[in-house]
């Protein structure tokens, strides 16, 4: 049996607003997201969306974690997108080397049961 662990987030952003204060330039959120900035640019790994209950919604993996953060919140082909309002928090785990993303993609959206990931589902409900 081959054992699998999930690797801790590098980076955790929760839907919030900015406190505005007198000389801070204000962010324009991206979803209701103003923290998208701390996911980095260049780097490859992991997607995990989150509702309010904490219940995975959506796993997925990128080569620029950043670009497709912003993808999946703005794109009309997202497969979030008729289930952003859902979404309250975003985790980011980099992984990257390409095969690893991809088995971690695999065993999170089956072992944490993504709720809108249908394509790499081996279970039944």
């Amino acid at each position: 049996m081959i054992s699998i662990t999930i690797p801790k987030p590098d980076v955790t952003i929760i839907q919030r607003q900015q406190k505005a204060s007198g000389d801070e330039t204000p962010i324009k959120p991206i979803n209701g997201f103003i923290d998208i900035h701390e996911i980095p640019r260049d780097k490859g790994g992991l997607i995990l969306f989150y509702n309010k209950s904490d219940e995975l919604l959506f796993a997925g993996k990128a080569r620029k974690l950043r670009q497709r953060v912003k993808k999946h919140l703005e794109d009309n082909v997202s497969p979030v997108k008729n289930h952003r309002n859902e979404i309250n928090k975003i985790s980011i785990i980099i992984v990257d080397d390409a095969m690893e993303r991809e088995i971690y993609e695999t065993y999170i959206i089956n072992t944490l049961r993504a709720k809108y990931n249908t394509d790499k589902a081996f279970y039944q409900d």
